[in-house]
């Protein structure tokens, strides 16, 4: 079935023509880079937006696939964080993002005559996602969702296509740290980052730190919070997060969950 949708989604991308697509090194949109580059060549491009609230191990693992499957790839710079409504962070605060994304993506694609395409898949229907906002008022396709492949079946694909994100653990940016109302600054992105390095090095494949302040609460994966809770490991994680400017280091019990910061929320999906 898996194949037949990867036929499916070649016959779309060559139906646009011509495509940008938003290419983060994520899984779906890694996947999708490569298929469109084996598909159209040089219609298509890879672009990344780099930007303070971008995770530097995506900007490697990034560049590491363009070069490794011979995308044609360029880094863009974006600046969301001089938007003020971005910096206040509502809960919306993806639209943001989205639209200083998509207006320079918009912009690329009609200086080539191409079609924007992002790397949304079946399973983000119905999920709490601003961005698609900022996605359907540019146009923006989704060839992942609209042939329904899903999260697994792109890992199975990937891994099939000898992609090293096949099984990378699944990511957001930065901002996504930091609670609803609290200003996003460069400062709090740094910290962030520097503290899930500091876990990513001690071995924890799902992290996240959630940055309240002087209080970091770190979410783990479910299957390594015993590891996480062992008394040295658990000494270790206190020192290196308090090294970096915590006050007050919390492991969360629940273990990871994605968007655990939309818990106080009413939300609608986008």
């Amino acid at each position: 079935m898996s194949t037949a949708k990867e036929t499916a989604l070649r016959d779309t991308l060559t139906s646009l023509g011509s495509v940008v697509v938003a290419y983060s090194g994520g899984v779906d949109s890694a996947y999708l880079a490569v298929i469109a580059s084996q598909t159209l060549g040089d219609r298509a491009v890879a672009v990344t937006a780099d930007s303070p609230s971008y995770p530097e191990h995506h900007r490697h693992l990034a560049i590491t696939i363009a070069e490794q499957f011979g995308l044609r790839h360029e880094i863009i710079h974006t600046a969301e964080l001089e938007r003020p409504e971005y910096r206040a962070n509502p809960a919306n605060r993806c639209y943001y993002c989205k639209h200083e994304l998509y207006t320079h993506l918009s912009r690329i694609g009609l200086e080539r005559g191409a079609i924007v395409v992002d790397g949304n898949n079946a399973d983000d229907r119905g999920d709490y996602r601003p961005g698609r906002q900022a996605a359907r008022e540019f146009g923006v396709r989704s060839p992942l969702d609209e042939v329904d492949l899903a999260k697994d079946e792109i890992r199975e694909l990937s891994r099939d296509a000898g992609l090293p994100t096949w099984d990378e653990p699944a990511s957001a940016c930065l901002s996504s740290r930091i609670p609803y109302h609290s200003e996003v600054t460069d400062e709090k992105l740094r910290t962030i980052e520097r503290a899930e390095q500091a876990l990513a090095a001690m071995g924890f494949r799902v992290c996240r730190v959630r940055h309240h302040d002087e209080l970091a609460r770190v979410e783990i994966g479910r299957d390594e919070l015993a590891r996480a809770l062992d008394p040295e490991t658990r000494a270790a994680i206190v020192r290196e997060l308090k090294a970096i400017g915590y006050r007050y280091v919390t492991l969360d019990l629940q273990g990871y969950r994605t968007g655990s910061l939309n818990e106080g929320l009413l939300l609608r999906p986008a």
